[in-house]
């Protein structure tokens, strides 16, 4: 089983992707469950509306949708993430790009974990967990090791 990272309609962001996949393994593996096929596919704003509009019936934009196709303890899914999106958030709210980036591809992983964040009280459990899932990263990235 693998994670794919692909691109439509735009250039890939430049990240690490085998840092990413490690890490992402690491946040599957420490919820105790087993790696699936997830793809990551990054897209404009409009793609994504599209992907909205067709499948779920909304019409508005974000960054990020996550189709889940786990089963058990396989975690697999395809999660559509629109750069311009995490381009603005990142602006917006005064973060790094990477980390914003970092906290969107963890944000699916953990809807694929079964975590939500529709009411007030699970965004704030979602947003500790990314923000714990982005020190792990950091962790791995600077000395090889995840610190848990």
């Amino acid at each position: 089983m693998a994670i794919h990272f692909f691109e439509e309609q735009i250039t890939r962001p430049k990240l690490k992707y085998r840092l990413i996949s490690k890490w992402i393994k690491h946040i599957i593996a420490i919820h105790s469950k087993d790696l699936g096929n997830i793809s990551y596919i990054f897209c404009d704003d409009n793609y994504l509306l599209q992907v909205n509009n067709k499948f779920l019936d909304h019409n508005f934009y974000t960054d990020i949708i996550t189709f889940d196709y786990v089963e058990g303890n396989l975690i697999s899914g395809d999660i559509f993430i629109s750069t311009e999106r995490v381009a603005d958030n990142s602006t917006k709210f005064g973060v790094i790009l990477e980390d914003e980036f970092l906290r969107v591809i963890s944000h699916g992983i953990l809807h694929l974990l079964k975590y939500n964040d529709h009411e007030e009280s699970e965004k704030e459990i979602m947003r500790k967990i990314e923000s714990d899932c982005i020190s792990q990263y950091k962790s791995l990235e600077n000395d090889g090791s995840f610190q848990v």
